[in-house]
């Protein structure tokens, strides 16, 4: 499969992409219930490499794929592994081309919001990709998103950052932890008729695993804003911090699971 790729993105890159776009729906695996993600990092990589020489098609194609905000998205579709390869490869050319850089993250902020959870995840590893090359000038957009009024920005700070082989750069790491704590303090005064939405569900439910990533790596401090939280006496918040707190991620942590359990009884 690698060499067929690898021949259809040097075409691709060369004017002829409709072949490649055939292949990736052909190989999206959707409708099912994962899409092939392998492929979809494979083209990322390759279209970065491809870059370097062909700056200017590379960048065409990655729009070509990336346009949902021109048409309707059908969610488990082959046209939605489609953009989300476009989205992906967005970040990872963005990594090595760094004048691309502002104009992909003003994207990412865009395809954030979006209603399909599969383009939301493939924004989370397209700024993943931002991260590994240029954590200086992607950490204060994620910081931005975390104040946004929009809780799919929201969403897109801390999930973003979640990402365990990232937080072993402890200024990543730290990062990550105040974006929490800057999205918890949103949440917890967030009126009760803001959080019917659909989109803050989705918020709620990120925040229920994103906290236990961090607390994982810097698990004084993590617990210690959990603690915190737990005191606030947030009914959402109390689920976030019990949804956590079940993470095998945090089982050895026995002793400050239970402190945290002892605030929310």
């Amino acid at each position: 499969m690698h060499d067929t790729l690898s021949s259809l993105v040097e075409r691709a890159v060369t004017g002829h992409h409709r072949p490649l776009e055939f292949y990736l729906r052909e190989h999206s695996r959707l409708p099912g219930p994962r899409a092939n993600l392998e492929l979809a990092n494979d083209l990322a990589y390759l279209l970065a490499s491809a870059s370097s020489k062909h700056p200017d098609t590379v960048l065409s194609l990655i729009h070509a794929f990336s346009n949902g905000n021109r048409q309707t998205l059908i969610d488990n579709t082959p046209a939605e592994f489609v953009m989300l390869c476009g989205i992906v490869s967005a970040g990872a050319c963005a990594a090595v081309r760094s004048e691309w850089r502002e104009q992909v993250i003003e994207m990412l902020g865009h395809y954030a919001c979006s209603s399909s959870w599969r383009v939301r995840e493939a924004v989370a590893t397209a700024f993943q990709h931002l991260l590994t090359a240029d954590a200086q000038k992607i950490l204060p957009y994620l910081s931005r998103l975390a104040v946004s009024k929009n809780f799919l920005q929201q969403r897109a700070a801390v999930a973003a950052i979640a990402e365990p082989r990232l937080l072993y750069v402890p200024e990543l790491a730290e990062n990550a932890l105040l974006l929490q704590r800057t999205v918890f303090e949103h949440l917890n005064n967030t009126p009760a008729t803001a959080r019917k939405s659909e989109d803050f569900r989705i918020l709620r439910r990120a925040l229920g695993y994103t906290l236990s990533v961090v607390t994982a790596v810097l698990p004084e401090q993590g617990f210690a804003l959990m603690c915190e939280c737990a005191l606030w006496n947030d009914t959402d918040i109390n689920w976030i911090l019990r949804e956590n707190l079940k993470k095998k991620r945090l089982a050895k942590f026995s002793h400050e699971i239970t402190a945290v359990m002892d605030l929310l009884a």
